[in-house]
């Protein structure tokens, strides 16, 4: 690519003209609030405030497989935060996450209820609470937070480098496209030799490093996260490919994925406020990813519940 840009950054960068795209209203060169709204609080001991994007799924999986294995008390409230509506910058949501990005957690359970913010922390705080999803044994452990750490550094490589550029800047630019693809298809070369050597991504068992990768990387090979899977031949990391679809099929990633959504199509949820919540979703399998790019398998049957 032998053009140059015409733009010349100034000495001092000060914001100007909008900068365009999909979610160029949720961006500013400030914190804080924007406005005064306090959040809603339901009857659970966990309450999660939060969208249905894969770092919101995040928490929402961890919590069903939580429920699933028969931890009552990790029943929640799943309150719809949505993003490009500016919910985020209120001063309810600031005051439990100061960062202003879901999904955002508050433990209720005691009698002094507190925040968890960032969804790495989120998910090492529901498996420490509930001894369950992260090994106990010095090595294995290290291991699992290594991996759950890996995508907290590499997710926003896939997502605020190439999903950004590929899927929802205002133009395309070549440069920037191909410099996320090529970290992307890295990562996703780093996963598959890891999964040639184990069935799941911090070794045998199933854990919050999983839970963690899955809906981004999940996501990616399954043509389900920026219509990318042909431009970045998912198919070829086999390994990969394999895992997602294991993962797809648990009845809690079903559920988890579907929670807090602004779709009104039937197969999400806005809010979850209990399990018979999910009965009124029109239910589809996991499609997996071996059919073609934007392939679908309908079904109306319910995930199990336990």
């Amino acid at each position: 690519m032998n053009e140059t840009s015409a733009y010349v950054p100034p000495r001092v960068w000060t914001p100007g003209k909008p900068n365009g795209g999909k979610f160029a209203s949720t961006n500013r060169p400030v914190a804080g609030p924007t406005h005064e709204q306090a959040l809603p609080v339901g009857k659970h001991p966990l309450q999660l405030y939060s969208l249905g994007t894969p770092n919101g799924q995040k928490a929402a999986i961890m919590l069903e497989e939580l429920l699933a294995a028969g931890h009552s008390g990790a029943e929640y409230d799943a309150w719809l935060i949505d993003i490009g509506a500016g919910d985020q910058f209120s001063s309810g949501f600031v005051d439990i996450n100061p960062n202003s990005k879901i999904p955002a957690l508050v433990d209720r359970s005691g009698p002094e209820p507190f925040r968890v913010f960032e969804s790495g922390a989120i998910l090492v705080h529901l498996a420490e609470k509930f001894g369950t999803l992260l090994p106990t044994t010095p090595a294995a452990r290290a291991e699992c937070l290594a991996w759950l750490f890996w995508q907290v550094g590499s997710g926003p490589f896939v997502g605020g480098g190439f999903g950004h550029f590929y899927a929802y800047a205002p133009e395309k630019i070549e440069y920037a496209i191909d410099r996320y693809a090529m970290e992307v298809k890295r990562q996703l070369d780093v996963l598959d030799r890891r999964l040639a050597e184990h069935e799941y991504v911090a070794g045998g068992d199933y854990t919050i490093a999983d839970i963690a990768i899955w809906p981004w990387y999940g996501g990616l090979v399954r043509n389900e996260a920026y219509n990318a899977a042909e431009f970045l031949s998912a198919r070829d990391y086999r390994n990969v490919c394999r895992w997602a679809d294991a993962v797809a099929a648990r009845p809690a990633v079903q559920r988890g994925r579907a929670v807090n959504h602004t779709s009104d199509d039937g197969t999400t949820l806005r809010e979850r406020h209990a399990a018979s919540d999910f009965d009124a979703i029109r239910w589809q399998l996991p499609s997996p990813s071996s059919l073609q790019p934007g392939e679908r398998v309908d079904d109306s049957t319910p995930p199990a519940k336990t």
